[in-house]
């Protein structure tokens, strides 16, 4: 049985030249068009194709913004993006929001096919031409977050210079010498790339370590 695809995309000549493409697939057929992100929703709603194919830049609601509500109201659906877009920012972030690959318009043609099917397994597509940059930028993201760390013992310590505790009061309470104290606030503010209190007291605000009634 052949799988059932949604087409979005803003312009009727891209949706012509996709279609024409999956005509020639004997295992896949698009059962639906929509030109924007609403209708897009709407449409899935409707049909709950298995897959949908997604433009990011549409009128109105951007494909970026419809990946949620597509997920609420059409759960099951698989979402391979199919954009012009090719920074590797972009691309993280429409798989950050659920979709499960990403083609660039260039290539579908020849990698259309190749996609469909993967993402049909419930694997994960990607572009070859953008696969290593979304790698890099991946493992850079995440080489950031782990330089930006605390250990639970400098949360501890970060939550109370916050709440205004010296560091003589911070190494007694904690049973720490000053010097190991200092030398996590120093680790702390080193790490956080932050170098003043009033700079750390709204990170740990912002990251739920203390709250406005501390």
């Amino acid at each position: 049985m052949s799988r059932r695809l949604l087409l979005a995309d803003d312009h009727a000549l891209i949706r012509v030249g996709v279609r024409a493409m999956v005509d020639d697939l004997p295992d896949f057929e698009i059962v639906g068009e929509a030109e924007d992100g609403q209708q897009v929703v709407e449409k899935a709603r409707e049909l709950k194709p298995d897959i949908i194919l997604l433009d990011i830049s549409m009128k109105d609601v951007s494909g970026l913004e419809a990946l949620q509500p597509l997920a609420e109201v059409a759960p099951t659906s698989k979402v391979l993006m199919l954009s012009m877009h090719s920074e590797a920012g972009v691309v993280l972030d429409a798989l950050r929001r659920g979709a499960q690959g990403y083609l660039l318009k260039d290539a579908a043609m020849v990698e259309l096919p190749l996609a469909l099917r993967a993402i049909d397994r419930g694997e994960r597509y990607l572009s070859s031409a953008i696969a290593q940059p979304v790698i890099e930028q991946a493992l850079s993201n995440e080489n950031a977050r782990a330089d930006h760390e605390l250990t639970q013992r400098q949360v501890e310590i970060l939550r109370l210079i916050t709440r205004g505790a010296s560091t003589r009061a911070i190494a007694d309470g904690l049973g720490l010498s000053v010097k190991t104290v200092e030398a996590h606030r120093a680790q702390i503010m080193k790490r956080l790339d932050i170098h003043d209190v009033p700079g750390l007291v709204l990170y740990a605000l912002r990251e739920g370590i203390i709250s406005t009634d501390d």
